[in-house]
């Protein structure tokens, strides 16, 4: 059994979700000259499931190649992705507010989904094993007016987050149904992460 994970997250949302489970954490951030964004590049036609998956797999071995390259102690590194998909069309990270605003226009009065990825490499002698789990949430928005729009997007919370909100936040005031798992839509799932941490040899419960 490990006694603690690395989380290759940047997301405070992911650090404060495993904190409340009970399990500990140390950050395995990537290095300067690292480049995540490119590992987020969307490719000609792909769905939207087939697409978090891939990026979080690629992020988990780029994070395990990271350990390696830092010679730091051994223990299950976990990884993960979410993104917003109206239809086939993926909602990424907005890159400004007038974005933001394009992308809340969208979602505004409709049903998305929500698809978070989880994935954890444990490093081995033999090489690393790996684990992952698909999560599928779906979220109801009320119609919104250009007005509430926009006071949100100025508010600064839309930025960084895919789909240009944050359930935990002022978007869950205009949320009047979720189906499937409150966390994996804020970004990390309990249930599969729990399944997959369980895989690697950490107990949650």
């Amino acid at each position: 059994m490990s006694d603690f994970i690395y989380l290759a997250s940047q997301s405070p949302r992911r650090l404060q979700l495993l904190e409340q489970w009970g399990v500990r954490c140390e950050l395995l951030l990537p290095d300067a000259d690292e480049d995540v964004e490119a590992l987020e590049a969307l490719l000609p036609g792909e769905a939207p499931a087939a697409y978090v998956q891939r990026v979080t797999g690629l992020k988990l071995e780029a994070s395990l190649a990271r350990l390696q390259r830092r010679g730091l102690p051994p223990a299950p590194v976990l990884c993960a992705d979410t993104t917003v998909a109206l239809g086939r069309r993926i909602l990424g990270k907005p890159a400004d507010a007038a974005e933001a605003c394009r992308m809340l226009a969208d979602l505004a009065g409709r049903r998305h989904r929500v698809l978070t990825a989880v994935a954890v490499g444990k490093p081995g002698a033999r090489g690393a094993r790996r684990w992952s789990a698909l999560s599928t949430s779906w979220v109801s928005f009320d119609a919104l007016t250009p007005a509430q729009i926009r006071r949100y997007a100025d508010s600064g919370e839309p930025l960084g987050k895919a789909g240009a909100y944050a359930i935990q936040g002022r978007a869950a005031l205009w949320t009047h149904h979720i189906s499937g798992s409150y966390s994996g839509i804020m970004g990390l799932p309990a249930h599969e992460t729990a399944q997959v941490l369980g895989a690697a040899g950490v107990r949650l419960v």
